[in-house]
Formats: structure tokens, C-alpha cells, sequence
């Protein structure tokens, strides 16, 4: 063998050594930290799924990574042992990019366990709930994500438009909630020339106008009925509130805003929707109402207060304050980052629990970096015992601390609408595995 023969595949080792090398020790630490949090994730659970979520195919599944890469929120999937893992099942909302990328068809899109999503409806493929011709789509459904709920929402319209067949004296549809997926229900109603209304509680936008200012908006192309294709991937609250309304006018879309429906009663083969202006008459009805609800509250002494509030709305608005967040979910960080970022804010933010176990990997990354700056200053096992008109006392695990405050957000959720549903009929996961329980025990 010749010395140039030696000096070229001396040259061509190195290349490959240089190349293999680190990325096999980069691939091999990612599989250790990620082996490690899955462990950590099992003890809570916050592994396992709780809506639509990947579905791996082991058999089919060649480690390629692509859908670590393809996944939004960063923290959902992982490599280990040559094969794509759920490991953060509980921060899927259910986008599917990761089912794009694949490159051998191993992942499709499953909804979660009934014991995992036991406060959800029971719904049919169409979104049909156990009561006949009424449709749950959207978030309440357990799909948050703008493209699903909108999907949901021409899906369920469409099965409407099938079953129609003579014309009656009453609506084919009426429409409880102008979120995505209501907004996406009632102009596929349009398209198809349906009998429709469109009620609203409170304005445009459902949910999304719950976000803090310029929260970015994770969604992917989607076609809306009578507009065209929407081709978003990264958008903040402002723009995609600008599309809606950019909807509304070149569709025509009529929308009945701040009426909340009261009660939906049967009336033989045909609904009835009460609300405080109008009676509705109607033989389909689609609910795309959002999750939270009413507002969970803290029970506190001095929460009447006129500083206290339960969604942050304009964190620009607030400078050089003392501000409480309250909670430990990523809406409580998020608001918190936004309020610590702007103006001249002193932060800080309170969680009953020891850790933050529930948040996605970018909020929980920001809030160390913030905490590290000095930017907010969080108090873990602590829980709100008085607000008063400049001060908080928060109960902690050194005792009661009394702390300056000029603003308190409550960011701890929200009651689903389980009585509103539950008197119209609509039965849940939960309910069937008691009424198995209560059947076995008579038997």
C-alpha cells in the first residue's frame, strides 16, 4: 500500500471520525437525559396522553428522529433505544406533524384512554355526543389545536348535511361558540347552504382572545369553507385575530356576539336553545365551547378585589407594579414571563406544589433564565392566605410572609361546563365507567 493510499484513508478516518463521533455522543446524551425524564414523567404520569396523541408502530419505526424534530412543542417525543417515544404524552395537543415526517408511516393519531380522559365527552368519529344530532367539537372535545378544531368543525357540519332530508320549520344547525372550530362549523354550514346561527357568549375569537398579548399561536395549513387555505405555522394573538376578522368580512359569516345560551332542552326530534334575547329552534346543534369555563378561584379573604383577575389580557399595560401569578401551569408562567418582561415589574409567582412537573420544556427553560436574572422570584409550596388593598400574605413553607402587590393573576384553570352538558343529557367517559361499576355491584 502506498504512502498517498495511507495519507487518504488516513484523511478519510479522521473526516469520519470527526463526523460520526459527535454526533453518535450528542445522540447518545439526548437518549440519557431523555431515559431520565421519561422516568421522572412516569411517577406523575405526565407521560401518558390525555387527548389525540402519536401512536408509534415499533415494528415500522427506524429511529430516524425526524418526528423529535417535526414536534412544535419540543418535549413531546424522544429517541430511546433506536425508537421514537411518547415521553411527555400530557403536552400533545394532537398537531400530527410528527406523522408527516415520518418516513415509514409509524406514527398515526390515537385519542387518549378512557381513564386518561375520563372529563371528556364520549363522542362518536363525527364528534356526536350520547345525546342524538348534538355535536361537540374543538376544545371541549379535547382537540385545542386551531387546524383540528376547525377540521371538527366542517367534519361535523358535513354529517349534519347528510342525514338532512325535507325541509322543516327550524334551523339544521345552530352553533354554540365562535372559536375556531365554531367559526370553521358555521361556514362549512354556509357553504352548504344550511340553516344556521352562530351564538357567541362574548366576542370573536373563543379562547384565543384569553391569550396574553403577542402570545405566539402554534397551528399549520387548514382549509377554511369560502375563504381559502390558511397558511400559518407561527402567528401572534393579534394577526390571527386580524384573520378572523378578514374572514368574517369576505364570507359574510353572521355572528350573534355577547348572548350566552342558558339551556338546551329536546323537544321531541328537535332542540330548543334559550338564551337571554332569542329562542332557537333547531334539529342539529354544535357545541365549540372552550374548556375553562368559569374561572377557578383561590377562596380567599380580599379576592373580591378589584386587582384581582384570572386571565392576563395586556401584559404592556402593566409597569413598575408589584405583580402575584398564581399557579403552575404554563398559562401561570407564561403570564408571569409576559409581566416580567415588560416595563419595570417585580414578579412574583406562587405554586402550592414542590416543582413545576407540568410545563412545557421553553416555558420551564425561560422561567430558570428568569429566575436566574433576578427577574422573578418564585415561592414553591406556597399558597395565597389574604389579599389585601397592598399586600399579600402567602402562606410558605418557612411561615406566613406578607409581600408588597398591586396586581394578583389567578391562573389555575378553569371548571369545565359539566352541569350545563350533563342537563342537556350528554354523558362522559367517567359516567360510563360508574354506571359499569353500579351495574356489576346489582348484579
Amino acid at each position: 500500500m502506498g504512502l498517498d493510499t495511507l495519507i487518504t484513508a488516513g484523511v478519510t478516518l479522521l473526516l469520519v471520525c470527526m463526523t460520526v463521533v459527535p454526533y453518535y455522543l450528542r445522540t447518545r446524551r439526548n437518549e440519557v437525559q431523555a431515559r431520565r425524564k421519561f422516568k421522572e414523567l412516569q411517577v406523575t404520569g405526565m407521560n401518558v396522553a390525555m387527548m389525540m396523541h402519536p401512536h408509534i408502530d415499533v415494528l415500522k419505526c427506524i429511529g430516524c428522529g425526524g418526528c423529535v424534530s417535526a414536534c412544535p412543542e419540543g418535549d413531546v417525543l424522544a429517541v430511546i433505544g433506536g425508537k421514537s417515544t411518547l415521553v411527555q404524552g400530557a403536552h400533545c395537543v394532537g398537531h400530527g406533524l410528527c406523522a408527516d415526517a415520518c418516513p415509514v408511516g409509524a406514527i398515526t393519531l390515537v385519542m387518549a384512554a378512557p381513564s386518561r380522559s375520563a372529563q371528556l365527552p364520549i363522542l362518536s368519529e363525527c364528534f356526536e355526543t350520547s345525546m342524538p344530532n348534538i355535536f361537540i367539537v374543538g376544545e371541549l372535545g379535547g382537540m385545542g389545536l386551531i387546524k383540528n378544531a376547525i377540521s371538527q368543525g366542517k367534519i361535523a357540519v358535513e354529517e349534519i348535511a347528510r342525514r338532512l332530508r325535507a325541509p322543516s320549520g327550524s334551523l339544521d344547525v345552530a352553533i354554540v361558540g365562535a372559536g375556531p372550530a365554531g367559526l370553521g362549523a358555521a361556514l362549512m354550514a354556509k357553504k352548504l347552504n344550511l340553516r344556521y346561527t352562530l351564538i357567541e357568549q362574548g366576542d370573536i375569537g373563543g379562547t384565543i382572545l384569553q391569550y396574553p398579548r403577542r402570545k405566539i399561536v402554534m397551528t399549520s395549513a387548514v382549509e377554511i369553507p369560502l375563504y381559502g387555505t390558511l397558511k400559518i405555522r407561527e402567528t401572534s394573538k393579534e394577526s390571527l385575530l386580524e384573520v378572523w376578522q378578514d374572514i368574517l368580512r369576505r364570507t359574510q359569516l353572521q355572528v350573534n356576539t355577547n348572548e350566552k345560551v342558558q339551556s338546551i332542552q329536546q323537544l321531541g326530534g328537535i332542540y330548543q336553545i334559550t338564551t337571554p334575547k332569542e329562542t332557537y329552534v333547531a334539529t342539529h346543534v354544535v357545541l365549540a365551547l372552550g374548556r375553562r369555563g368559569t374561572p377557578r378561584k383561590l377562596g380567599v379573604p380580599g379576592e373580591k378585589l378589584g386587582k384581582v383577575t384570572y386571565r392576563l389580557i395586556d401584559a404592556e399595560s402593566y409597569k413598575d407594579s408589584d405583580v402575584l401569578v398564581v399557579g403552575g401551569g404554563d398559562s401561570a408562567v407564561e403570564a408571569a414571563l409576559a409581566l416580567a418582561l415588560h416595563g419595570t415589574n417585580r414578579v412574583t409567582l406562587s405554586y402550592r406544589k414542590e416543582e413545576f412537573s407540568r410545563l412545557k420544556s421553553r416555558n420551564a427553560e425561560r422561567l430558570a433564565e428568569f429566575v436566574k436574572r433576578k427577574k422573578i422570584k418564585v415561592f414553591l409550596r406556597s399558597e395565597v392566605r389574604e389579599i389585601g388593598e397592598h399586600e399579600v400574605i402567602l402562606e410558605t413553607s418557612d411561615g406566613p410572609l406578607q409581600i408588597k402587590n398591586n396586581y394578583v393573576f389567578v391562573c389555575i384553570g378553569g371548571e369545565m361546563p359539566f352541569e350545563f352538558l350533563q342537563n342537556i343529557g350528554i354523558k362522559f367517559h367517567n359516567q360510563i365507567v360508574a354506571d359499569t361499576i353500579l351495574k356489576t355491584a346489582a348484579a
